[in-house]
């Protein structure tokens, strides 16, 4: 299924494909401040439709993840993994996705603080 996204503004917009089914709540020290449910997507499944210098990266740690946030209004719809090399994933703030109600989705805990 197609599914579109955006933050708050729409100055950053996004789609991707997938079926979903559940969404990861991370207790990280920014997953857990943002409030984000997430989805994993294969990398490539997603499409940025507006972003240009509206789209900005936060990275922390050992600087795996870019959390992209809108500039305007602040709200982060997606993260990606920018390692080098191997199957890279994007991760999807379903809060953000228009025609999906989080609460019919199954939540899985994950402790993104023990990484």
């Amino acid at each position: 299924m197609l599914h579109k996204g955006s933050c708050h503004c729409g100055k950053v917009a996004f789609e991707f494909k997938a079926e979903l089914t559940g969404a990861v709540r991370c207790n990280c020290s920014i997953c857990s401040r943002k409030g984000a449910l997430l989805a994993a997507i294969p990398h490539d499944g997603l499409r940025v439709l507006a972003w240009g210098d509206d789209l900005g990266t936060y990275t922390f740690g050992n600087h795996a993840m870019a959390h992209r946030f809108c500039r305007t209004c602040g709200i982060h719809p997606f993260s990606e993994d920018v390692r080098q090399g191997g199957e890279r994933s994007a991760y999807i703030n379903l809060n953000c996705v228009a025609d999906i109600d989080p609460t019919s989705l199954t939540i899985f805990d994950f402790d993104g603080r023990a990484v």
